[in-house]
């Protein structure tokens, strides 16, 4: 059974449907590679599913710490190969919580190793260098 569906819109732009929700998503090409840049490019989604299932992976295992982890944040930059094929380098991801003390260092440890555990960041290439920092 199909799990989403895609569509080429024209224009370098593409449209993305999650079949069970009906939540769509449109990509369209970035502006240093023809496009015009007004939605995620297809490797902006690879770099915020990152950070997403990193997000939620930390958020089951705190769950089942009893850890408090709502209002954690990110920023995510992602960094292209300047040298052909075009690719993704890197991805850069920040977390933050909103208040860093109600961790104790050992919760903290342990919402690190979870996080570098995620799908996401096992299934991509090791080329890809992913720094991942912790503001807690």
């Amino acid at each position: 059974m199909y799990q989403m569906t895609a569509e080429y819109l024209g224009g370098l732009r593409t449209t993305g449907t999650h079949l069970k929700s009906g939540n769509t998503v449109i990509t369209d090409a970035p502006t240093d590679n023809n496009g015009r840049g007004e939605a995620y490019s297809p490797t902006d989604l690879v770099s915020a599913a990152l950070c997403s299932c990193m997000m939620t992976i930390m958020g089951i295992v705190a769950a089942r710490e009893n850890i408090v982890f709502e209002g954690i944040t990110a920023t995510i930059e992602k960094i292209m190969t300047k040298e052909p094929p075009r690719k993704i380098a890197g991805i850069h991801i920040a977390f933050t919580l909103p208040d860093p003390q109600q961790l104790t260092p050992k919760q903290a440890e342990i919402l690190k190793r979870a996080a570098h555990t995620c799908p996401v960041a096992l299934s991509l290439h090791p080329d890809i260098v992913q720094e991942v920092s912790f503001n807690f």
